[in-house]
């Protein structure tokens, strides 16, 4: 049975516009882009990412920007409510270690830092 999905506006939050230029690597310009995908998604709307102009994305601007959805978004959700434009290969390649490592982390926040804790002690 196929789920009928109500039409949605979608919001174009470009990337470059919040960063203020072609790169994208500061977990500080990452927690202004998860603000307005979560402006977006709470407003129910398609958040559709423009990564155009963009030369440089690192994981700790993916992290804040995307990573964390995962605490407060279901996977189902965010695929439904968010869209990459302009995305070269080798990022949607760097995205999708992040939200992998994401998931896996908030699927059970508690134990992952239990066990990062422990790894740490154990090193000392």
């Amino acid at each position: 049975m196929k789920k009928i999905q109500m039409d949605r506006k979608e919001r174009v939050i470009r990337i470059y516009d919040i960063v203020e230029g072609s790169v994208a690597v500061s977990s500080e310009d990452g927690v202004h882009v998860f603000r307005a995908i979560d402006e977006a998604i709470s407003q129910d709307e398609i958040a559709v990412l423009n990564f155009e102009s963009i030369d440089l994305i690192t994981s700790t601007f993916l992290n804040a920007a995307i990573g964390q959805l995962y605490s407060k978004y279901k996977s189902d959700q965010l695929r439904m409510q968010l869209r990459l434009l302009n995305m070269d290969e080798d990022d949607k390649k760097l995205l999708k270690l992040v939200v992998d490592r994401a998931k896996e982390y908030f699927r059970d926040r508690k134990e992952m830092e239990q066990t990062i804790k422990n790894a740490l002690e154990d090193e000392e």
